[in-house]
């Protein structure tokens, strides 16, 4: 079977292509120049014919914020998801599946959200998730479109986790402002889970929270994260620094939003690693 897949060399998109590798899927690389290929080009070699399609890409999130690099983030979503919406429309053999990545950046960071949750967020990634969104759904009339809301990925390999491991190891890690932040997170191995769940489930479609059903917030996090490293976590980290590394990006860590995989559970889907204790304690010490 064949899989089109856009952000193959990050960090889902390379541990989906390592799951996949050898259980009967070959795999169509959708790369930045492929996004350049004219509408007939890309439609012939991307997306006719295949099996289903994945879609990952966008340039990263935490990174200093400017006016450039926002437009980056935005263009970066909306142009691939674009064409890859373009082609099915236009393909004479639709792909049965189309699963494109959204965020769980889309809610607001007051209330509690399942798939159902109307109370999204008013800001620039709210947006930025909004119209990511509307560029897939609409061929929803057309193939199986699953948006899969994506928490903070927990890897040893890269993301978030990677990113905090630095300080941690040194002791230097600590509590974001005041630690009552939402932390939604998903292990990195429940995710590929998650997505081989929608490409055998047909009654999974719409909108999919990709989060552990525990969610917890920066205060436990951090907490446990020090216990697993065998780290004091003394430091409380003022937003204000935050704000200074990172410019208007550090809202993604001095706040967050309490989410809950309703249509995963709904569809019985298993977590391994359900709880922030269970995921971390297999990222370091197994």
């Amino acid at each position: 079977m064949q899989l089109s897949i856009s952000g193959s060399t990050g960090l889902v998109g390379r541990e989906l292509i390592n799951k996949l590798t050898g259980d009967e899927w070959t795999f169509r690389i959708i790369s930045r120049d492929s996004i350049k290929m004219p509408d007939e080009e890309f439609l012939e070699k991307k997306i006719e014919g295949a099996d289903a399609v994945i879609n990952l890409a966008g340039a990263p999130i935490i990174k200093h914020w400017t006016e450039a690099y926002k437009k980056e983030i935005l263009d970066s979503r909306i142009s691939t998801t674009r064409k890859i919406a373009t082609a099915i429309r236009n393909a004479k053999v639709k792909p049965p599946v189309f699963i494109s990545a959204s965020a769980i950046g889309i809610y607001d960071s007051v209330n509690t959200h399942d798939e159902e949750s109307t109370s999204l967020a008013d800001d620039f990634l709210g947006k930025v998730c909004s119209e990511w969104e509307a560029e897939a759904m609409a061929v929803s009339d057309l193939t199986r479109v699953v948006i899969i809301r994506l928490g903070v990925v927990l890897s040893s390999k890269g993301g978030a986790l990677k990113k905090a491991h630095g300080p941690f190891s040194f002791g230097l890690g600590g509590v974001i402002g005041s630690g009552q932040q939402a932390f939604s997170f998903i292990h990195i191995r429940d995710l590929i889970k998650i997505y081989q769940a929608i490409l055998e489930n047909k009654n999974i479609t719409g909108v999919v929270n990709a989060v552990a059903p525990e969610s917890t917030n920066n205060y436990h996090f951090t907490k446990t994260l020090g216990k697993v490293l065998n780290q004091m976590t003394i430091f409380k980290i003022p937003e204000s620094a935050l704000r200074l590394i990172y410019g208007d990006a550090a809202v993604t860590l001095t706040e967050g939003q309490k989410v809950v995989p309703a249509k995963l559970m709904k569809n019985g889907f298993q977590f391994e690693f359900p709880t922030i204790e269970k995921a971390l304690l297999n990222i370091y010490r197994v």
